[in-house]
């Protein structure tokens, strides 16, 4: 199964370095992968997107993706500001940083697909003590669509960050990853 995948956010909200780990994740599962970051001004703030590409078999498209199958949105200020669901496939799915219900979360994006909602601002900050909400996304993606399981994407998530970071900013991490995998609506 081919799955395209776009996230939007912002530069220095670690968008390139979740899409690097679940790049990582999915090719430890034995999948396909391509994964890359398109910039626009490069400073701190801008809106930024990053892409990947999963399969089963390998991917000859060398370009950016134009109808993906899943929208991760990370900065929540983006809803309702930026064409997040353009391109999204018929049967696409759009997981995004939001308080709201997913109910609010499709009328401010202004479409009809599936939306999924995680407060993931929230939970970064209550388990890492600041507002990172890249890896409780990852954790959010996994549970909506296992494209691997929950303890691939965890155990690469500590490997990634093992030998970087201390084991405490590791669990605190781990438990991001696993309260959006768990309260993903």
């Amino acid at each position: 199964m081919d799955t395209e995948i776009c996230w939007h956010g912002r530069g220095g909200q670690g968008i390139v370095t979740a899409n690097e780990i679940l790049a990582e994740a999915t090719i430890y599962a034995g999948k396909y992968v391509k994964a890359f970051p398109e910039f626009g001004p490069e400073r701190m703030g801008a809106p930024i997107r990053a892409f990947a590409r999963i399969s089963d078999n390998p991917i000859r498209v060398h370009t950016q993706v134009y109808e993906p199958d899943i929208v991760i949105v990370v900065d929540p200020t983006l809803v309702g500001h930026v064409d997040v669901a353009r391109g999204l496939k018929e049967d696409g799915v759009i997981i995004a940083n939001y308080p709201g219900t997913p109910e609010a979360l499709r009328k401010a994006i202004g479409t009809d697909r599936k939306c999924h909602a995680v407060d993931a601002t929230r939970i970064s900050t209550e388990e890492m003590g600041r507002p990172m909400a890249n890896t409780s996304m990852l954790g959010a993606l996994v549970k909506v669509r296992p494209i691997i399981s929950y303890e691939e994407m965890e155990e690469n998530l500590v490997s990634k960050f093992e030998g970087k970071f201390s084991k405490a900013v590791i669990d605190k991490n781990v438990a991001a990853l696993k309260r959006a995998y768990e309260e993903v609506k």
